[in-house]
């Protein structure tokens, strides 16, 4: 499997763990709602097994969330990322938002300089 492949199966899985902890959910309870066990919950949470999109959307009916949220952390797409980002700090104030893009700012400001 390419290294693209793993690195976004781990994202997945990951994004995945932190929805399920999130909604207070153990392995087990989840395994449950998908009529699978915890072992597999966690296969996938480890990213292991990488889930259907049926599955995905079994998750996400669960988590209560879209799709998108157990996928978009996991993009390498500037795009994708820039909407997982939009989504973090939607629910801020405008102050912390605007406290947040001048972070961002400074930390590519930084970077742009080592390429």
């Amino acid at each position: 499997m390419s290294s693209d492949y793993n690195e976004i199966a781990k994202g997945v899985a990951e994004s995945i763990k932190l929805c399920r902890e999130k909604n207070g959910l153990s392995q087990d309870q989840v395994g449950e709602l998908l009529d699978i066990g915890a072992e597999a919950v966690s296969r996938i949470e480890r990213g292991v097994s990488v889930p259907t999109l049926t599955r995905l959307a079994e998750l996400a009916d669960i988590f209560k969330c879209p799709i998108e949220d157990l996928l978009g952390s996991s993009s390498t797409r500037a795009v994708d990322q820039g909407d997982y980002i939009t989504k973090l700090i939607a629910a801020l104030p405008t102050e912390d938002r605007t406290m947040v893009v001048e972070v961002v700012e400074r930390i590519c400001d930084r970077l742009k300089d080592r390429l």
